[in-house]
């Protein structure tokens, strides 16, 4: 770049002083060594100085945090992802090193599983704020199309006529000539397939127009399927067990095809404390008091969930055994603005259903899921102890403990 160029004199003093402040600064999360780094290449373009690529240098030494299935640390699908590929782009492309773009390579290849089928992305990954957000691959466009054209991939201009012409960015084309030149033949992005991301704990599953998440461990919201236009956001279930009782599975197995989940439950009473040299006890710490009480009347529940892919599409059996006559609610949370039948309105709450018998049937446009079939024991749908009901409609089946029910989710 052109140096006597009278804009970039008017930036130079402030392009320094960022340089010198960017080369010596610290940073907070994975993603900014990155971004940092990014910055300098680009200062480093049009005033080099070899403190820049020192600093660069200093960062890429730590090892760039992009594991084996090509999730990066902060497994952000929609919003770090997009940052640390555009990044290394840039660092590549600036320095001259394209052994730098093969993490971007690396993620734009994990992120082929990681679309539905109109290209909105799985978020239920992330460690971020875009966990569980409705979003798209717009982020992505400028890594796709560099890729895209320097490696001659057709998946990635696959994914690019979802985005073009309106996310196309003139700044970038501007910047980046090869930009400019036309794209490869766009071939076929997988849409049938079962994966495993043992790293990720997560399961994708795709049949076409059919798309599915399997979160395997930790997550209260372990399961999300789709139809096209018709989406269940998430499957939770929980009973009122010492307002604790969540199902937030700790414990997942892959057993013959078949995904299983656990949680055990333990809730027991506290007696006087009987060691009269800790009395009187602090009224502040009664929590840490309860380490010096016997328990008694110690209650168990155990959480059990199974998930198997049939033909009609999938098969969820759900139990509950311990203590008994505890109410549970099972919840499957639609998306907005399609239309629910066979149900009924559940009492005091907005938005909340109730299937007492057959399926309930939610279609948005020419899609269709169904699920079933009802299980009605009660009304109490906002279980105490449970996590807040989701945003959207959600329809609820209810019964008490010991409890047992094989959930069908039926596609199309």
């Amino acid at each position: 770049m052109n140096n006597d160029n009278s804009v970039l004199k008017l930036m130079e003093t402030f392009l320094r002083r960022a340089g010198s402040g960017l080369a010596e600064g610290g940073i907070h999360t994975p993603n900014h060594r990155w971004v940092v780094s990014a910055a300098l290449a680009q200062i480093n373009d049009v005033f080099p100085d070899k403190r820049y690529v020192q600093r660069i240098d200093q960062w890429l030494a730590e090892g760039i945090d992009i594991d084996e299935e090509g999730m990066f640390i902060e497994r952000s699908t929609t919003v770090y992802n997009t940052v640390c590929d555009y990044s290394f782009v840039v660092l590549a492309h600036k320095l001259n090193r394209p052994a730098l773009l093969e993490p971007v390579r690396r993620n734009l290849d994990a992120m082929l599983y990681l679309v539905h089928p109109n290209f909105e992305v799985v978020t239920e990954i992330s460690r971020r704020q875009d966990l569980n957000r409705r979003a798209g691959m717009d982020g992505y466009w400028f890594p796709l199309r560099y890729m895209a054209i320097h490696d001659d991939n057709g998946q990635y201009a696959a994914i690019l006529k979802s985005l073009e012409p309106e996310r196309i960015n003139l700044g970038f084309m501007m910047e980046y000539p090869d930009l400019q030149k036309s794209l490869p033949k766009p071939s076929p992005i997988p849409d049938k397939y079962k994966k495993e991301y043992p790293l990720s704990e997560i399961t994708r599953i795709r049949n076409g127009k059919t798309s599915a998440t399997i979160m395997h461990r930790n997550n209260n919201r372990w399961m999300a399927v789709r139809h096209g236009d018709a989406v269940i956001n998430a499957i939770r279930f929980a009973s009122a067990f010492f307002g604790k009782g969540q199902f937030t599975p700790d414990q997942f197995e892959l057993k013959q095809g078949v995904y299983h989940f656990k949680q055990e439950l333990r809730g027991p009473y506290y007696q006087p404390i009987a060691d009269q040299k800790l009395l009187p006890i602090d009224r502040d710490k009664w929590g840490k008091s309860r380490s010096y009480r016997d328990q008694s009347e110690i209650c168990e529940m155990v959480y059990e969930c199974s998930i198997k892919e049939v033909k009609e599409g999938f098969e969820i059996n759900i139990s509950a055994t311990g203590t008994r006559n505890v109410p549970l609610a099972i919840e499957i949370n639609l998306r907005d603005g399609g239309v629910l039948e066979n149900v009924d309105i559940a009492p005091n709450v907005n938005d909340a259903y109730l299937i007492k018998d057959g399926f309930a049937e939610y279609h948005l446009g020419n899609d269709r899921i169904s699920f079933g079939p009802g299980c009605y024991e009660h009304a109490y749908t906002q279980i105490r102890g449970a996590e807040a009901k989701l945003s959207g409609p959600s329809v609820y089946l209810t019964g008490f403990t010991p409890f047992k029910h094989t959930l069908n989710i039926r596609i199309g």
